[in-house]
């Protein structure tokens, strides 16, 4: 698909990943649809591609539906939909603050749901292309991340099962599987006193950060593709083919890790209490609380 003229629209556009892809997506001349919140970064963004801004929360089905609503009296139609918003808190399943918890669930699997429910019409007027963000964290779940990981199985599973129910009307589905990425969510769950430690020593691979524009580059091609799968880096392709030996080689991995980990989230929850050491990490997922 040539992008150039397409209408794109990406949510969780403010930074990272999503302000990435956007920045490439304009520069092979698609018009850009920017969703999100932090309305100034927003704004930023989107005069960097020449695009337009809609702030709106992926959870709130009428501001959704406002913004897409806008989205096409501007532009005229839809073409791409890239889902990408998404927040992660640190925390083990019998500690972590339940509100916490269920915000992750609700803004990466349901905030996804709603963005494609609302978008759907357009992108089978259009017989587009959808993109959702699932994550390494879909193949291989480490401790002090369920709620992450759960949310982005789910956002698999539900984009396998778009794909077969959309195909015959000409819109194209694809997954993204990305790993540790350079962003400011990453960034922030490092300065989490337990999850940070824990995920720096991670062995090999599995600990490192790749570069934003990495994934930058990958979402753009994918878009032109109309892929049926993005992995970054190329590695997240192989590990699903051996996803069904995952779970073991986590828990036996995570033997001498897991107690001490445990026993320091219970000690930060006492010092700073479930709240604070659950919440949302970086800029993004503070925004995604207020």
């Amino acid at each position: 698909m040539d992008v150039n003229g397409k209408v794109v629209l990406i949510t969780g556009a403010a930074r990272g990943i999503g302000a990435d892809a956007a920045r490439r997506l304009a520069a092979r001349g698609a018009k850009l649809a920017l969703i999100g919140l932090e309305g100034d970064l927003l704004a930023q963004v989107a005069a960097d591609c020449g695009g337009r801004a809609w702030e709106a929360d992926v959870t709130d089905w009428s501001a959704l539906e406002t913004a897409v609503a806008g989205v096409v009296e501007h532009f005229g139609g839809i073409d791409v939909v890239v889902a990408n918003a998404g927040i992660a808190s640190a925390g083990f399943v019998r500690s972590i603050d339940p509100p916490a918890f269920e915000r992750v669930i609700e803004v990466n699997l349901l905030g996804v749901w709603r963005t494609v429910r609302t978008c759907l019409p357009h992108l089978i007027a259009s017989r587009g292309y959808c993109l959702v963000v699932s994550s390494l964290a879909a193949i291989v779940q480490i401790p002090g991340n369920a709620a992450y990981s759960a949310a982005k199985a789910g956002v698999e599973a539900f984009a396998n099962s778009l794909r077969a129910e959309v195909r015959h009307l000409g819109v194209d589905v694809g997954i993204a599987y990305f790993s540790w990425i350079d962003t400011d969510m990453v960034n922030g769950a490092d300065q989490h006193p337990v999850l940070g430690p824990m995920r720096q020593a991670l062995p090999g691979l599995a600990s490192k950060k790749y570069d934003v524009s990495d994934v930058g580059k990958a979402v753009a091609k994918s878009v032109a593709k109309r892929a049926r799968a993005v992995h970054v880096p190329g590695w997240v392709g192989r590990v699903k083919v051996l996803r069904a030996f995952t779970p073991a080689v986590v828990e036996r991995r995570s033997a001498a890790v897991v107690p001490k980990g445990d026993k320091a989230m219970l000690a930060d929850i006492a010092q700073r209490g479930a709240k604070e050491s659950s919440r949302p990490v970086g800029p993004g997922g503070q925004a995604a609380t207020r």
